[in-house]
């Protein structure tokens, strides 16, 4: 894009809203939430969903939580008008759930919505009609009056039906949308709801919904939030409105927007799951639920199971989430970063059951949407110590003391500078054990006994040293000490044994024990060493025979 092409777009002219009060405003509260994922987002797609997989859809819908589904566009096309007509028909929506339609403001449109409707217990009938400049001058060719006529006129000819509907078991509430709002001038969008408001009369048990859509989204985030403000402070009878949102993320302000907007008044949000919509999307409604509830505050959506909500959209929708996408992405608990995988360890460790949730880069926990942990602690050439601890402690239960995570975090850097990829967790213990447990050369452990006396412990040690067998005797305060004892008078390394540690891996009868051995040779860097055995004792000369192993390789 060339400097010069700027100057052919013009800044979105700002709200005369000098005493604007969504600014010191917090949100406290959840909106009513509307899923235009059958609709709106169904439009989008390049291969819409089948009628069966509108009905799963729907299905997954009511059980996160929704209370009003748009269902579709039903005097649009068959397909349509039989999705609606089988959702009533099949007795498939429950009590407390509305199913929407969205309807053109035309006479042949609303007659034909309201045939679909037919028998439905609660719907919400959603007119409208365009209403920015640029629409009435290029598409319409009409002036402001004209435009406004055909809503009232729309909403005059509906409500002459909701008699017959009420009589046929039909809750209506209807919702009026200004398409285009965000580029209409707010005198004249004020002026058409009103009008619709005039001309159906909501009352205190059946409210209007006014929905005031960013349906192109033109300016910043604050910028929406006034026009919002202003719309809800000008209005007359707002008490018997619901003012609702349907973000575009044009700019890819969509969820900012749309938390600005509910502070500035909206009590209402349309949206789809993951974003999914015309040109880059309409609101992800996960995103804004889950921000809230990151916050404390009951979004009443469930999203528990949101890899099983990501399965269900994926395969019906055939669009995919983004690795990066908040909350549903596979990335977006990942740390690859080495000082962010210590701070998440530490942390975490650190982090209480009951207390507020408090992890470092983690902002929501993983377990609130299903999430498991394997993949938070991913490792490749940037990763550091912390995070090559904690794959090793929550995946296969290895608690590395604190000096022996930096010794193994070099290793585990160098082998994926040479992959040149990320390392998995398997491949991880992989070389945990190539580098730690598998070391039988020079030296290797073929029998070892013990016998005590008087507090002291002597051991008889069957070893191969170099490819030759031998036996060694020697004692000691305990077993390690005495076979310390008798490898340094075989001449094979001499060395200071600086710290030992062991635990279980598992529990029961047949757990088995691992340590950790820690020494200091003679004219060279301390290191570890560790062993796996059922028996305790057995599992420490392990880890010293490691330890020597590689210290001797360390020597060459």
């Amino acid at each position: 894009m060339s400097v010069s092409s700027a100057s052919k777009y013009r800044a979105f002219p700002p709200i005369d809203l000098p005493d604007r009060q969504w600014p010191s405003r917090t949100l406290t509260q959840a909106p009513i939430w509307c899923s235009v994922d059958l609709r709106d987002g169904n439009q989008a797609l390049a291969q819409p969903m089948s009628v069966e997989e509108k009905l799963e859809y729907f299905d997954m819908l009511v059980r996160i939580g929704f209370t009003q589904i748009e269902v579709g566009f039903p005097s649009a096309s068959q397909i349509e008008f039989d999705f609606c007509r089988r959702l009533i028909e099949e007795n498939r929506t429950p009590e407390d759930v509305s199913i929407q339609i969205l309807c053109q403001c035309r006479q042949d449109l609303i007659d034909r919505s309201c045939e679909a409707i037919a028998g439905a217990k609660n719907v919400v009938f959603h007119l409208y009609n365009s209403t920015s400049p640029a629409q009435r001058k290029y598409v319409f060719g009409m002036d402001r009056p004209a435009i406004k006529k055909i809503a009232t006129d729309a909403v005059a000819l509906l409500k002459t039906k909701v008699d017959d509907l009420a009589a046929a078991g039909t809750h209506l509430q209807l919702e009026y949308s200004p398409e285009s709002f965000t580029s209409t001038e707010l005198d004249f969008a004020l002026e058409i709801c009103e009008a619709v408001t005039d001309v159906w009369v909501p009352t205190t048990d059946n409210k209007i919904i006014l929905n005031l859509p960013a349906t192109v989204e033109y300016a910043t985030p604050n910028v929406h939030a006034d026009q919002i403000e202003w719309m809800c402070r000008n209005r007359t009878r707002r008490d018997l409105s619901s003012v609702s949102l349907h973000n575009h993320n044009d700019r890819g302000t969509g969820v900012a927007a749309t938390e600005l907007a509910m502070l500035a008044g909206a009590d209402r949000v349309e949206g789809t799951l993951f974003g999914n919509g015309e040109r880059t999307g309409n609101l992800d409604i996960v995103i804004v639920a889950l921000n809230l509830h990151t916050h404390g505050i009951d979004s009443g959506l469930d999203f528990s199971n949101l890899r099983e909500i990501r399965e269900v959209y994926e395969r019906t929708t055939r669009m995919l989430v983004p690795d990066r996408q908040p909350y549903g992405g596979d990335l977006v608990f990942t740390a690859f970063s080495g000082s962010h995988q210590d701070a998440i360890k530490k942390s975490w460790d650190k982090q209480k059951a009951g207390e507020p949730w408090d992890v470092l880069y983690i902002p929501i926990d993983p377990a609130d949407i299903g999430r498991n942990y394997k993949a938070i602690i991913r490792i490749n050439s940037q990763s550091g110590k912390g995070g090559v601890a904690y794959i090793l402690e929550h995946e296969f239960g290895y608690v590395l003391p604190k000096a022996m995570h930096r010794e193994f975090g070099i290793i585990v850097n160098r082998i994926a500078d040479v992959k040149g990829e990320e390392l998995s967790a398997d491949e991880l213990q992989e070389a945990f054990k190539s580098e730690y447990l598998d070391r039988t050369e020079p030296l290797s452990v073929v029998d070892f006994r013990t016998t005590e006396k008087d507090r002291i412990v002597t051991c008889e040690a069957e070893v191969v040293i170099n490819g030759e067998s031998r036996t060694l005797t020697a004692s000691g305060n305990g077993p390690i000490n005495a076979f310390v004892t008798a490898i340094r008078e075989t001449g094979l390394l001499q060395f200071e044994f600086l710290n030992y540690a062991e635990h279980s891996l598992g529990s029961g009868a047949r757990a088995q024990a691992i340590s950790y051995i820690q020494i200091q040779p003679e004219n060279g860097p301390a290191l570890y060493g560790a062993g796996i055995d059922a028996s305790i004792d057995l599992a420490s000369i392990k880890g010293v025979t490691s330890a020597i192993n590689r210290a001797l390789v360390e020597k060459r």
